[in-house]
């Protein structure tokens, strides 16, 4: 990573990240909020391997602040004796306490692991707001403000926490779906309702987005939003992302905003994989099927796509294990077709050539680039892992991989995406207005930024 004085005036190096609080007074929250999201990251993992080890149902209450865990032989055999009481047990009764006590320590890590990564951000959250100031050094941008937290985004980090809080609720209601006493004498595995399973994976992979986004925009907040110094007085001042979009040629801008299109696509596509892989696990879907590409030397098996006694029949689409397992197949085909397919359309494109970086008139910049390469390369690998694991009967180890596969296809969709707003059409517009510094308040604890253009005079070559 370059130091501060590893400085650049042209835009020919894209649009970089500045993780270095010397020249990125946002820097310090936007790195904390990517740390959250890691964390945010490792907690759906644990959840993963929780569900594949069906230890989801062995905790039987639930407590908002958590508990730690049986101790001793007697609390060990109260707590297993609770379990026993519970729709489950029906159907694992050669289970035995040292058993119990594996399943139990998976569901109760997962727990504590989310409340650990509500601690972190709350205790965050709060330190940004009202204690954190920002140390203002010759190569910080802009020089007069007050506070780590960008204009705007106190709202955003407030949808955060509710996102956060609400998941526990949500995670504790998918669980009773497997505890009533509605659940006795099932012929089938108590497993937790896949619906419930979807929102609980959904809203976790909602909150890990919008953390990974706002980080990235607290990270790249001085180039987006701060003014570049004018050279002359007449001379508009914009930011260095608008800029570069005033600078771009008008295929080069129609070309970026094609890209643009392709990668949100890809996302919207690996967001609904994501939760089409929810309803193959809610209904153990996986270990049908167990051939590709062909279902039962079938490319669609319809006879086994519509049960006649699901009422209404919608329900085949999130509860028949073939339906079930045919659009996840069809799904991540397509966000890997559409992953191949943009990073091509995006690379090989001659708009798109890095020899027109140099003179700033890419349509690709540097990071758009390398983001477009990890889509692609994610998403192929992420289809390859999918298939082993289906051919495999799902073992865990390859499973809970495939899961964190779809996480990375998906930060890697939204890196690129981030690093395409220039092609947006709220940047465009500001353009075209031509000067766009204006007062900025806001931020932190009632930080403001001075009325007129901030300076952004240096700006160091980083990589994310």
């Amino acid at each position: 990573m370059a130091s501060p004085s590893s400085s650049i005036t042209s835009i020919s190096k894209g649009l970089p990240i500045l993780s270095q609080s010397t020249v990125n007074p946002h820097a310090p929250l936007g790195k904390w909020l990517l740390t959250t999201s890691s964390l945010v990251f490792g907690m759906v993992h644990i959840g993963g391997v929780t569900r594949l080890t069906k230890s989801g149902l062995s905790m039987t209450d639930w407590k908002p602040l958590g508990s730690r865990p049986p101790i001793t032989l007697d609390e060990w055999t109260v707590e297993f004796e609770r379990y026993k009481q519970y729709p489950e047990w029906e159907q694992r009764q050669n289970m035995t306490l040292d058993e119990f006590k594996y399943i139990f320590y998976w569901e109760w890590g997962h727990r504590m692991m989310g409340r650990v990564v509500g601690l972190v951000y709350g205790a965050g959250w709060a330190y940004f707001t009202w204690m954190h100031r920002p140390k203002i050094s010759a190569d910080s941008i802009p020089k007069a403000i007050t506070s780590a937290i960008p204009p705007g985004y106190q709202s955003r980090l407030a949808v955060l926490f509710a996102m956060g809080g609400t998941q526990g609720l949500v995670g504790w209601w998918m669980v009773k779906s497997g505890l009533g006493e509605d659940r006795f004498g099932d012929r089938n595995e108590i497993r937790v309702s896949p619906y419930r399973l979807a929102s609980h994976l959904g809203m976790a992979v909602g909150t890990y987005s919008l953390l990974v986004w706002t980080g990235l925009g607290a990270l790249s907040f001085p180039v987006d939003r701060y003014a570049m110094a004018a050279k002359e007085k007449s001379a508009e001042t914009l930011s260095m992302l608008q800029q570069y979009t005033k600078n771009l040629s008008p295929n080069a801008l129609r070309h970026a905003q094609k890209v643009r299109g392709g990668v949100l696509t890809t996302v919207g596509l690996t967001g609904l994989t994501i939760l089409s892989g929810a309803f193959v696990a809610g209904n153990d879907a996986g270990n049908a099927y167990n051939t590709y590409p062909l279902m039962n030397d079938q490319w669609i098996p319809l006879e086994d796509m519509v049960d006649p006694d699901k009422v209404p029949k919608w329900r085949n689409v999130f509860e028949t294990t073939a339906t079930v397992q045919w659009n996840h197949r069809v799904l991540g085909t397509a966000t890997t077709l559409s992953a191949v397919g943009v990073a091509g359309f995006g690379l090989l494109h001659p708009m798109g050539r890095a020899s027109l970086a140099a003179m700033g008139r890419s349509s690709t910049t540097p990071q758009v680039r390398r983001g477009l390469v990890s889509l692609g390369t994610a998403a192929t690998a992420q289809m390859s892992l999918g298939i082993a694991t289906l051919l495999n009967y799902v073992p865990i180890n390859l499973a809970a991989t495939h899961q964190l596969g779809s996480l990375v296809v998906l930060t890697c969709g939204l890196y690129t995406a981030h690093s395409l707003r220039y092609a947006s059409r709220s940047v465009m517009s500001k353009v075209a207005i031509g000067n766009v510094s204006k007062v900025m308040s806001g931020g932190g604890g009632g930080g403001t930024i001075a009325k007129g253009p901030a300076v952004v005079s240096k700006v160091p070559t980083m990589k994310l």
